[in-house]
C-alpha cells in the first residue's frame, strides 16, 4: 500500500481520506470561512464537520487532492493522529459569555501556540473554561483550566474515553501567568514520564497523583 498523504486519515472505504485543519480554540475568521467554502465546492468534499474537540474535519477527500486542499486553504498541515497536541478546547469565556469570569479564548490560543508541534508520549487534549460551569470539560481532559473570580483552577489526568477518569485538581486561585507556568511543568512531567502511547490519565494512575504534585508544586 502506498504511503498516505501527510496529515491525512484513511477512511472506512479504504479509498478516501479526512484531514483536520487546525482551528485554535475553535475560532474561525471570516476569511478562513470564505476560503473553506471555496475549497469544499472546488474539491466536492462530501462531509465538513465540527468535531467534539472544536476541530474541523474535511472528510471524503481523494488522495491526489489532499496536498492541493492544504495549499488552497492556506493552512499548515494539521496533525490528527500523531503523538502531539491534538486540540485546545475553549469556551467563549468573559469576552462574550455572561457567565464568563476569565479569558478562556485568550488562554486557549496561548496554550495552542505554546505546545503546537511539541512531541508528546501520546495525544494531548486540553480544555479551558471561563467559569466553573466547565463547558470545555476540563475535568475529563489531559489538562484542564477552569476560571473562577479568584483565579484559575488547573486539573490533570482526566479522560473521557473508554476508561473515563475525573482529573485531579493540582492548584487553585492562580493568576494567568501562574497557570501557564504550572501547565508548562505538567506538560514537561508528562513528556519525561509518560510511556509511548500512554495518555496522561493512565500515567497518573501508574505513578500516583502525589508523585505528580511533588514534582510540579
Amino acid at each position: 500500500m502506498s504511503e498516505k498523504p501527510d496529515g491525512s486519515i484513511l477512511q472506512r472505504d479504504k479509498e478516501t481520506y479526512a484531514i483536520v485543519p487546525r482551528t485554535p480554540a475553535g475560532v474561525l475568521s471570516a476569511e478562513f470561512l470564505e476560503q473553506l467554502a471555496k475549497v469544499v465546492r472546488k474539491y466536492d468534499i462530501p462531509i465538513t464537520k465540527i468535531t467534539s474537540g472544536h476541530r474541523l474535519a474535511l472528510v471524503g477527500l481523494k488522495k491526489d487532492d489532499i496536498a492541493k486542499v492544504w495549499t488552497d486553504l492556506g493552512a499548515d498541515v494539521g496533525r490528527a493522529t500523531e503523538l502531539c497536541l491534538h486540540y485546545v478546547q475553549a469556551c467563549p469565556g468573559n469576552q462574550v459569555c455572561s457567565l464568563g469570569v476569565q479569558d478562556s479564548l485568550g488562554m486557549g490560543i496561548e496554550l495552542e501556540k505554546r505546545y503546537l508541534g511539541v512531541e508528546m508520549p501520546a495525544k494531548l487534549k486540553l480544555g479551558v473554561s471561563g467559569c466553573p460551569m466547565t463547558c470545555s470539560e476540563g475535568y475529563v481532559r489531559d489538562i484542564g483550566l477552569i476560571g473562577k473570580r479568584s483565579g484559575w483552577i488547573v486539573t490533570y489526568g482526566g479522560n473521557s474515553g473508554g476508561r473515563p477518569r475525573i482529573a485531579d485538581v493540582i492548584a487553585e486561585e492562580l493568576t494567568g501567568e501562574e497557570a501557564l507556568a504550572l501547565v508548562d511543568k505538567l506538560v514537561e512531567f508528562y513528556r519525561q514520564n509518560g510511556k509511548k502511547r500512554e495518555r496522561v490519565a493512565r500515567m497518573v494512575e501508574r505513578l500516583g497523583i502525589d508523585t505528580v504534585k511533588e514534582a510540579v508544586l
